[in-house]
């Protein structure tokens, strides 16, 4: 079913305006503290807007201050980070919840709990207990619960950032697979989690949709500094050259743009950290080379096996070895080239 939201909270600063299309999975994007897990909570009935109105299908969920559907008549599932299954119960039992608790028989119960953990792997953990699984295996069958209920709404609250690595990895894959086809809203701080599992991402900051769209749009042409951070890219704003973009404060970088703009137009540019190459300050008598900017560094952050060198200029990544070798330090001068195709050049 098609999802419609508009509503606010004073209590909380968040004021939404979304949409998701039948059967779309939606990423809500934003740091910590942006009014994600509100949003859900509004959908799900946990935390009652002041105004606004939701609907799923042709359901009104509220429509304040008049109307309120309680969650449990929503048709509505929330899968927070924790999988909170129920101790004394096995796989099994716990899965055949779901959809006891929204009224199907006992015979009917067993009969969706088997297709449900056949769907998510879980059959050979039938008869174990909470206790018994890993992470990665109370997941699954929280997740397995939660869709044996045939929610018309599945809410996903960041489901793999408790899980290691490689088992974030294994559950990501089988999302992807029992998603398909299903109306769903993920709350995730994760880019590669919108890549893989989101239709259409919306970034939430300060309790506002600051941008929304199909997800590789977004996320590669960004247009708000958090979504660029997000992404792993670095964002520019000025206006558009004949072979590039200049900022406001008069930095040039060459670049390409996939669709004509006018020179002098108001341009944005995403600029690709992993492309940017680090060399120390040249010398001060010498004439700057092509692509190439003057910055200072700012600050040095580890990134997987990478070291994320913040100037006061553009980001770039490099190897630790790199690193060493050029003595970097908060406050070092260098020089920073940037490959023609390392910028991408799109329309403000």
């Amino acid at each position: 079913m098609s999802l419609r939201l508009a509503a606010t909270s004073a209590a909380r600063d968040v004021t939404v305006d979304l949409a998701v299309a039948d059967g779309e999975t939606l990423a809500l994007l934003g740091p910590n503290g942006a009014g994600k897990s509100t949003v859900l909570g509004m959908l799900a009935g946990l935390v009652r807007p002041d105004t606004g109105r939701a609907t799923l299908g042709d359901d009104i969920l509220f429509d304040l201050p008049g109307a309120w559907r309680p969650p449990h008549r929503r048709g509505v599932a929330l899968l927070a980070q924790d999988a909170l299954l129920f101790p004394h119960l096995s796989v099994r039992a716990n899965v055949a919840f779901g959809p006891r608790a929204v009224g199907a028989s006992r015979a009917e119960a067993a009969e969706r709990a088997a297709e449900w953990m056949r769907r998510t792997g879980t059959t050979p953990l039938a008869d174990r207990r909470p206790s018994e699984l890993s992470g990665g295996q109370a997941q699954r069958v929280a997740i397995a619960r939660a869709l044996a209920a045939e929610p018309s709404l599945l809410l996903l609250d960041e489901p793999l950032s408790a899980l290691d690595v490689s088992v974030a990895a294994d559950v990501r894959g089988m999302l992807s697979e029992v998603l398909a086809g299903r109306t769903t809203v993920l709350v995730t701080h994760d880019a590669l989690d919108a890549y893989l599992l989101a239709d259409r991402v919306a970034v939430v900051h300060d309790g506002r949709v600051v941008e929304e769209g199909p997800t590789r749009q977004v996320l590669e042409r960004p247009r708000h500094p958090f979504t660029a951070e997000l992404s792993g890219l670095t964002l520019l704003s000025g206006v558009r050259t004949a072979d590039g973009l200049q900022t406001t404060d008069g930095m040039r970088v060459r670049g390409t743009a996939p669709a004509p703009i006018p020179v002098g137009a108001p341009a944005l540019a995403a600029v690709r950290p992993s492309a940017v190459r680090v060399a120390p300050a040249p010398d001060p008598a010498s004439p700057p080379a092509a692509d190439t900017i003057p910055a200072t560094v700012t600050a040095l952050e580890p990134q997987a096996d990478l070291v994320r060198v913040r100037t006061d200029r553009l980001d770039a990544l490099i190897a630790p070895a790199v690193l060493a070798d050029l003595r970097l330090h908060p406050g070092a001068p260098v020089t920073l080239h940037v490959p023609l195709d390392a910028v991408t050049i799109y329309p403000a």
